[in-house]
């Protein structure tokens, strides 16, 4: 497994100055807004990876 990865930005203002938080795994806090966040990978979605070729639009 490789190393956590880190958020480019804020979700709530956008800004970059973001450091780890002591709450643990995936837990940041923004300087800028003073918002601490999780993060947490729930998987992937099969639908996903499947590919409609039928020529219409489904959503």
């Amino acid at each position: 497994m490789s190393e956590r990865a880190a958020p480019f930005h804020c979700p709530y203002c956008g800004d970059e100055d973001l450091r780890p938080n002591e709450q643990g795994h995936g837990a940041w806090e923004c300087a800028a807004c003073s918002r601490a966040f999780q993060l947490k990978f729930l998987g992937l979605l099969s639908r996903g990876l499947r590919r409609q070729d039928s020529g219409g639009d489904e959503i």
